[in-house]
This record gives structure tokens, sequence and C-alpha cells, in this order.
């Protein structure tokens, strides 16, 4: 009988002990969770047409499918439809700017460029992540695919951010974009007290930056010297033939 008693005495504790561990490991991953949800999730381009962004729209368009037209692959055929969003036939347009303006968001954006074009992603129009054909690229910089453009001041550039690693695919590729971004802060008088940051970086599933500061707006934002919590998200389409799709906002709260 003494024997059976220690059986479930250990059996018990064993049991509590699981649970604790349990316990331990749920509050471990609330602590490192970077971000929490805090609204629903937001797609600023609806497949369909051009009612979430910002007039003008400049050529922008809606087409089912994009593919690099021959012979030098360095436009973008264009297939009649919805789903994709181009900066219409020629590859080059003025800049496109969303209705909805984010502070900290957690950030999916799909995008294909054909040969040699140049785009990028700009965080609440000033702080850009590069879209560049930089495939095979072995050592790349801050002006390569999924690099944190660089500051300018004084007719020079300075503080630009390179990727880890090339995570780029062949021009022509589709290619993901995954983004972790936390706005500047500013005090009650208005004054910025920290700045925007960018968490983390997934281009192609590949992680290319963490944590990485910008004490200001990127080279050609739409506003150089302004830093505000709030701002659109920006498409550049004035560098080259690019289109994008499956873009999805999640807007949250960030330490």
């Amino acid at each position: 009988m003494v024997l059976y008693h220690w059986i479930v005495m250990r059996n018990i504790l064993c049991l509590n002990k699981g649970l604790l561990w349990a316990l331990i490991g749920l509050l471990s991953a609330a602590v490192t969770t970077p971000a929490a949800e805090t609204t629903a999730e937001v797609t600023p381009f609806n497949g369909t047409d051009l009612l979430g962004w910002r007039k003008p729209t400049g050529d922008w368009r809606v087409v089912k499918s994009v593919a690099m037209l021959p012979p030098d692959n360095k436009k973008l055929a264009l297939e009649e439809g919805a789903g994709v969003l181009v900066n219409g036939a020629g590859g080059r347009t003025i800049n496109l700017h969303s209705q909805f303006e984010h502070g900290d968001v957690d950030a999916h954006i799909e995008f294909c460029i054909p040969k040699s074009s140049n785009s990028g992603i700009y965080f609440m129009g000033r702080y850009e992540i590069q879209i560049f054909d930089s495939y095979g690229t072995n050592s790349p910089t801050y002006s390569d695919c999924g690099g944190i453009y660089q500051r300018w001041k004084g007719n020079q550039g300075y503080e630009g951010h390179a990727p880890r690693v090339n995570a780029s695919k062949p021009a022509g590729t589709w290619q993901t974009c995954d983004v972790i971004f936390r706005a500047p802060r500013f005090d009650a008088g208005g004054k910025k007290v920290q700045n925007a940051k960018f968490i983390k970086v997934m281009l192609n599933g590949k992680l290319i930056h963490e944590n990485v500061e910008v004490t200001g707006p990127t080279r050609s934002s739409t506003w150089e010297y302004d830093e505000r919590a709030t701002g659109p998200l920006m498409l550049q389409g004035d560098h080259g033939p690019v289109a994008f799709r499956n873009l999805v906002l999640k807007p949250v709260t960030l330490p």
C-alpha cells in the first residue's frame, strides 16, 4: 500500500512538472514574440482596381500576369485580366502611395522585375527596401535587392545597409519580401525620440536584416526630411518595370 501511494505521488509530481514546463514555454514565447497584432490585416491592392491607392496613379494598371519580353528581357509583357499590379506597359511611371497609413507593421509583399530593372518598397513613404535585379551578385551592397537604401545629404550618400546574404531570385521570377517594421517614436511635443527600425526583413525566406535603425528617410522618398508617426506604403514606379501582387499589411504594436 505504501508503494502504491508513492507511485501515485510520483505521477502527480511528474504531471505538475510537465505543466510547469509547459507554462514556462508559453511565457517564454510570449516574451520573445516580436509583434502583437492589434487590428485586422489590410490589403491595399484588392486585385481588381486602384481604389486602395491615392490619386494620381499615373500609368499603374491591373493585369492578370507578367512575363519577361524577349529578346533582351528588359521589359514585361502583360496579360489582360486581374490579380497583378504593374507600373504600365512602358514600365516607368509615377510612384504609387496607399490610401492606408501604417505605423508599426508586419508586411508581406510579392514582386517581379525583368532583367536590369530597379524599384523599391518605401515604408511610410520614407524608408526603402530596394528592389533590383541582383541575381548572382557575390557581394551585395545597399543598392542590391533587399538592401536598405542609403540616405542623401549635401550631394552625398550615407548610411546604406547591405543585405546579409544575396537571396535574390532570377529576373522574371516572383519573389517575396516579409518585413517587420517599427515606426519612429515622438514625444508629446512632436520631437522624435526614437528612430525607425527594420526589426526583421526576409527576402525569399532568408533573413537579410535584423534590428537595423534608420536615422531618417532614405533617398528618393516622398518626404525626404520629414518624419511622422504614420505614413502610406509607397511603390516606386519611375525606375524601371515592376509588378506586385499579394500585398498584405498587418498593423502591430512593437515595444
